[in-house]
């Protein structure tokens, strides 16, 4: 189903049919067709020569992928529509596959996610907060690693600091004994 806002018809036109995923160094095929140079490689893993379009079926040969710069140009424009339409929505990330705000945290795969990615198979299964919830939690537990971390350093320059005046300790006993062992060796090489 076609979207009828015109920012997301374009996000559309810049997905990949095979990766669903923006256009990754977009070719060419002879039918029309656009695909990621490595989405449509690896369609044709295996084939020699003749080959058919992922979309349309229409054999093609495969040394014949044109670079279509006009739709990598194309990309960056939605790629910064989309950067726009996420600062809009009050700074907040948006997803790349439905163009909604990433407003949840999903805690097992570690990433943000929209309302509709809460709901797909991917997610459904999985612990999900606010993402508002994950950032305070994360900030909590960074901040209870540096007390930590600083608490470990302040022990190391400690040790550091025993350990420097050990060895300044142990250099000056050093230096007494030599003078005596010098001392006593002048006194057993004197004649009597």
């Amino acid at each position: 189903m076609a979207a009828e806002n015109p920012v997301e018809r374009l996000q559309e036109e810049a997905t990949c049919p095979v990766c669903l995923e923006y256009f990754t160094e977009p070719v060419s095929l002879e039918c029309g067709h656009n695909f990621c140079q490595a989405c449509i490689s690896q369609c044709w893993e295996g084939s020699d020569t003749a080959a058919s379009c992922p979309q349309c079926r229409e054999t093609v040969q495969q040394g014949n992928l044109r670079p279509n710069r006009q739709l990598a140009n194309i990309l960056e424009i939605a790629k910064q529509l989309s950067l726009q339409a996420a600062k809009g929505a009050g700074g907040e990330g948006v997803c790349e596959r439905h163009q909604e705000a990433l407003k949840l945290f999903c805690e097992e795969d570690q990433t943000p996610i929209c309302v509709i990615c809460r709901e797909s198979w991917a997610h459904r299964a999985h612990p999900v907060v606010p993402i508002q919830e994950a950032a305070q939690e994360y900030k909590e537990r960074i901040q209870a690693h540096l007390k930590t971390l600083r608490e470990e350093r302040e022990k190391l320059l400690g040790l550091k600091a025993t350990g420097e005046g050990n060895s300044r300790e142990y250099l000056k006993q050093t230096q007494i004994e030599r003078q005596k062992i010098v001392s006593e060796l002048q006194q057993t090489s004197e004649p009597p």
